[in-house]
């Protein structure tokens, strides 16, 4: 996803890593792409559901469904946060990975 979204940006940046809190470990997937409005935030988990026009960026809108689907069955969260034009960071957390 995060390559999708930044291929546009003359210095694309991904940025993949974890941080600890006293609860649990928290991973986390980042760039400085396109973003999205945090108002529409509680659909980008929805199947089929798409924040950016279909002309500019290919996709069918399952792919983050997916995603949430397989990190809840590990017991996990996941959820995002963005700014348009500014990036966005997609973080998980899964089960049992707090030690």
């Amino acid at each position: 996803m995060a390559f999708k979204y930044t291929r546009s940006r003359e210095g694309a940046a991904i940025e993949i890593g974890m941080y600890r809190t006293d609860e649990e470990e928290i991973f986390y997937v980042r760039d400085n792409g396109v973003g999205f409005d945090m108002q529409y935030a509680d659909k980008l988990f929805g199947v089929f559901q798409r924040l950016h026009r279909a002309e500019d960026f290919e996709g069918t809108g399952v792919g983050l469904a997916i995603v949430r689907r397989i990190i809840l069955r590990h017991g996990g969260r996941v959820w995002a946060e963005a700014a348009v034009d500014r990036g966005a960071t997609f973080y998980f957390t899964l089960e049992g990975t707090h030690s």
